[in-house]
């Protein structure tokens, strides 16, 4: 458990640094589609944003939100100044560089604040607070020009070299036998953000666009499971569904079928197989994308398909969601205690309700809250998709009560101080402990229909 975390928290907060900046990367993607020579809206004078966005917006965008995540204000201006050092020594657009130097700034400012802290003369402090971050930014964007971002540029064309040996080799659809297990696990913002942006960012500089950016994001494996619970699942699971469908293929919260294959495992196999087949079709048919699309809905995708490149991005999520369905439904049917599964896998969640990390004999104390509840926290890892939507679903759920209850959502590594009640996936449980020892946590395995929301709800109405 201590593992996954761990490879969760590395995953987040590399996301993180790129998430909050994706509607730049959006940005850049739209010029790029609309105005290049071979764009919708071909335009030479408009193209010219193209090169200057990547190369320094994007790059410096990162660097100063890696830096402020460590250190605040001052870590970002320090995370910009050295970003600013490898996007000039180097010759590739420096996302990469830019992961490194904006963390490794902000963490050389914060230890040198707490060096100083008490020791700065009075009158003195805002010298020290501008001079520190000018010295110590200008040896960092030196360190930056001369060597790391040349090593980071000799290491990103190697992966770029390797990459493009797997795609001739026509390898590439064995990546979903560890992307799907990956997104399942809640790593998908980490892998998609993390790892397949930057390496797709460079691939679309030269190419026009990037297989990259449909590797995660292609809705076709979650949909096929979905549709395969629309046709043949029972009971609750059945019933949800088709509103999982809408959410998860037109808003693109892929978050949404991960329960449905919690539930029953070995439709992992459905997701993975319909990841290799949708890959396999995007490769043969050399699909891509100019940017990454977030979320993976199907119109973000679709409005960064090429001019001339919609049909086989279509062609791919299609055969991913016939491949995955047509293997989930056996999967489905087989499985004749469905209902007792999903009774067992409720009545587990209501002993595992309104976790408290507090006390060691907390048990009858979480079951039986009697506090006035006024503020509600709905956590996801990136605190945008599953949790923006169940907050949203239970404040328009609980809004004719007319009480003064805030529902807000955020990351599980962003949740306030004066957080009263955590609503969060069961695998999250433990990020959420960690930091939070003092809320109550109510760990579901579903944001749109589970027991205990059911139960939350009943206790607003008591109130």
């Amino acid at each position: 458990m201590d593992i996954k975390n761990s490879i969760q928290s590395f995953g987040k907060f590399l996301s993180g640094m790129v998430m909050p900046n994706i509607g730049a990367f959006i940005a850049w993607g739209f010029i790029t589609c609309f105005f290049i020579s071979s764009g919708w809206f071909p335009n030479e004078q408009l193209a010219k944003l193209v090169d200057p966005i990547l190369k320094y917006l994007l790059p410096l965008l990162i660097g100063y939100t890696g830096g402020g995540v460590v250190a605040g204000k001052r870590g970002s201006v320090m995370g910009a100044i050295a970003t600013m050092g490898v996007i000039v020594g180097a010759d590739i657009p420096m996302l990469i560089g830019a992961m490194i130097m904006g963390p490794l700034a902000g963490l050389l400012i914060k230890y040198f604040d707490k060096l100083v802290d008490g020791k700065i003369p009075t009158g003195f402090e805002m010298l020290v607070n501008n001079f520190s971050i000018g010295i110590l930014g200008m040896l960092l964007a030196i360190l930056g020009f001369y060597a790391i971002g040349p090593a980071i540029q000799t290491c990103t064309q190697f992966v770029e070299a390797g990459v493009e040996i797997i795609i001739e080799k026509n390898v590439l659809p064995l990546v979903s036998i560890f992307i799907e297990p990956a997104k399942v696990l809640f790593l998908n913002n980490a892998v998609n953000h993390g790892i397949l942006t930057p390496i797709g960012v460079s691939q679309a500089e030269n190419t026009g666009k990037s297989i990259m950016f449909l590797l995660e994001s292609n809705p076709g494996p979650g949909l096929g499971i979905l549709l395969a619970y629309c046709l043949v699942g029972k009971g609750d699971s059945k019933q949800s569904a088709p509103g999982a469908v809408i959410i998860q293929f037109l808003g693109g919260i892929h978050e949404i079928y991960f329960p449905y294959i919690l539930m029953k495992p070995l439709l992992i196999l459905a997701a993975i197989l319909g990841g290799v087949a949708g890959v396999f079709t995007f490769s043969i048919l050399d699909a891509g994308l100019v940017a990454a699309p977030s979320p993976g809905s199907i119109f973000a995708i679709l409005s960064l398909a090429p001019k001339n490149g919609m049909l086989p991005v279509i062609a791919g999520i299609l055969v991913a969601t016939i491949v995955s369905l047509v293997i989930s439904i056996p999967i489905i049917k087989v499985s004749k205690n469905e209902d007792d599964d999903l009774e067992k896998s409720k009545e587990k969640m209501k002993n595992l309700k309104n976790v408290n990390n507090n006390s060691s004999n907390n048990e009858d104390k979480t079951n039986n809250v009697t506090d006035k509840i006024f503020n509600i926290i709905f956590a996801c890892d990136a605190g945008m998709g599953s949790s923006a939507m169940g907050a949203s679903r239970f404040r328009e759920r609980i809004k004719n009560f007319n009480l003064d209850i805030s529902v807000t959502n955020t990351s599980v590594d962003n949740i306030p101080e004066n957080a009263q009640i955590v609503v969060t996936h069961k695998n999250l449980v433990d990020r959420v402990m960690k930091k939070n020892s003092n809320v109550e946590i109510v760990p579901i395995s579903n944001f749109l229909k589970d027991p205990l929301l059911d139960e939350l709800y009943e206790r607003i109405e008591n109130q």
